[in-house]
């Protein structure tokens, strides 16, 4: 019997978490683990019969459920906003590489976000807040547009808890707000390191957060060999096959989303 990689499975809304107006996480039923293992950082192609589908990364990971934290964008997430608790919604996947919480054991791990660019390495977080001792130091500089749009809220404050140094800070603010305020760039410059050469670093977010965040880590003498960032720009079957993401002989999909820097910055887009 021919393998059909296109055909999906259906998985069950366990819990709908509201994090700002246009983002929520829905908690997925996956049982699917031994078969198929799930990486911080891969993706599944979640689709609605009728409304199409979209890739959308993998924001948190238990034995039986996966978080994808979505934002209100379209056609097809409006349509995933009506579904809720008891809902399904179609599933194929994982796909992409993901991130290997191995090559993070033992070093300084430095992890710059934009916004939603949080969900996808949300689940290397929660696993160093488990396992401190087995990271030398993480800090998390993590940008929001404004107050209203922080994500993981409940998540922040554990992982702070845990002993993870989090700076959360937003570009606009209302009078009297007292958290961190300007863009993450802004922060950059005061990392201190005990060992920078084997320290790590990944950067997710917009294309200019990206570029200005490696160019402050290059001004503070960061090794760009250490720097890895998640692309998924243009990501649309999963399988390589439509073409949409494919960037000279690379596709995203495929051989990412997840890349070191080095390997990445001299593609052509």
């Amino acid at each position: 019997m021919v393998n059909n990689e296109y055909l999906p499975f259906r998985s069950e809304i366990l819990e709908v978490i509201k994090h700002a107006e246009l983002e929520y996480t829905f908690r997925m039923s996956y049982d699917r683990g031994d078969e198929h293992p799930v990486k911080p950082g891969q993706f599944f192609e979640i689709s609605i019969p009728k409304y199409g589908e979209a890739p959308i990364s993998v924001s948190g990971i238990t034995d039986h459920s996966l978080d994808f934290t979505i934002r209100r964008v379209g056609s097809l997430t409006d349509e995933i906003f009506e579904n809720y608790v008891g809902d399904y919604f179609f599933m194929r996947g994982p796909y992409g590489n993901g991130f290997d919480v191995n090559m993070f054991k033992g070093k300084e791990i430095i992890l710059v976000a934009g916004g939603s660019g949080l969900s996808p390495i949300h689940g290397v977080i929660d696993y160093f807040a488990d396992h401190m001792d087995e990271c030398k130091k993480l800090t998390v500089i993590v940008g929001f547009k404004s107050p209203d749009d922080i994500l993981f809220k409940e998540d922040q404050k554990r992982w702070a808890e845990k002993g993870i140094s989090l700076i959360t800070t937003v570009d606009r603010a209302p009078e009297g707000y007292t958290g961190h305020v300007g863009m993450v760039t802004k922060y950059i410059p005061d990392l201190t390191f005990e060992d920078m050469p084997n320290a790590i670093s990944v950067v997710v977010g917009p294309p200019p957060m990206i570029k200005f965040s490696i160019l402050e880590l290059k001004k503070i003498g960061f090794d760009v060999e250490n720097i890895w960032l998640s692309e998924s720009r243009k990501m649309c079957c999963g399988l390589g096959k439509c073409g949409h993401c494919r960037i000279g002989d690379i596709y995203i999909c495929q051989d990412g989303p997840v890349f070191k820097y080095t390997k990445i910055s001299s593609m052509i887009d």
